[in-house]
């Protein structure tokens, strides 16, 4: 999740909480990723700061002119913390972890990102909720098992697409202010605060929305294309 925005970008789904399943979700963010300061929060498990790091790494030469292969290193900036809530009894406490960058960078990553709180998980956690009461395969002690991986997926975009574009968030919200002394909530999604729409959906429209296929290439052949390849490449492109 996006915590400025609180916008739920997509996810994996596996049978087991594995390295495996960390490394394709990792995999995900660092596709969308830009090269600039990220602060990345996750929980207390070993896997994420194992992942990230062998994803997020860029090809860095000693020195100019230097021959052979470059070897990749971790992003310079890429602040990573950690939640770790160990439990002494019945006892519950939290620690917080700053795994990679400083802790100034980290106050001022937070401080741009989300204006106030601290280190935390709250976001996501509240996430997991959401997606644990609209879909009964997530549900605690439930009889709706999903037996294959494909109906979890496709039930959890569709719970993520309408968290997105159709439910305004209470934290997103702004004043529109009429006088000094009067003024009315202008309710926001999380698309809407990302700037991928400019109005609150419906399940209606999204539902209903067309999204266009991508851009057809032709296949690989040896040998020069046919004019035909090449009079529907020039159409396709125009």
């Amino acid at each position: 999740m996006v915590g400025a925005t609180r916008l739920w970008p997509g996810g994996v789904v596996s049978a087991t909480r594995d390295l495996d399943l960390i490394t394709a979700l990792v995999a995900q963010v660092c596709r969308m990723a830009l090269y600039r300061p990220v602060l990345i929060a996750v929980d207390g498990l070993a896997s994420y700061v194992t992942a990230f790091e062998r994803a997020f790494r860029i090809p860095v030469r000693r020195f100019a002119g230097a021959k052979g292969r470059p070897r990749p290193e971790v992003w310079p900036h890429l602040p990573l913390v950690q939640m770790v809530k160990p439990r002494h009894g019945k006892t519950l406490q939290i620690e917080r972890r700053v795994v990679r960058g400083t802790l100034a960078t980290v106050q001022r990553l937070v401080h741009g990102g989300q204006g106030m709180g601290g280190i935390n998980t709250a976001f996501i956690e509240r996430l997991n909720a959401t997606f644990r009461q609209r879909s009964a395969h997530l549900a605690r002690r439930t009889r709706h098992l999903a037996h294959t991986a494909a109906p979890l997926t496709a039930s959890m975009y569709l719970i993520g697409c309408l968290y997105n574009f159709c439910d305004p968030h209470q934290r997103l919200r702004r004043k529109l202010w009429s006088n000094e002394q009067r003024y009315h909530w202008v309710q926001r999604t999380p698309a809407l605060a990302a700037g991928l729409t400019d109005h609150i959906w419906t399940p209606a429209e999204a539902f209903t929305f067309k999204v266009p296929p991508p851009r057809w290439t032709p296949p690989e052949r040896r040998g020069r294309p046919s004019k035909a390849t090449l009079a529907l490449v020039a159409k396709w492109w125009a």
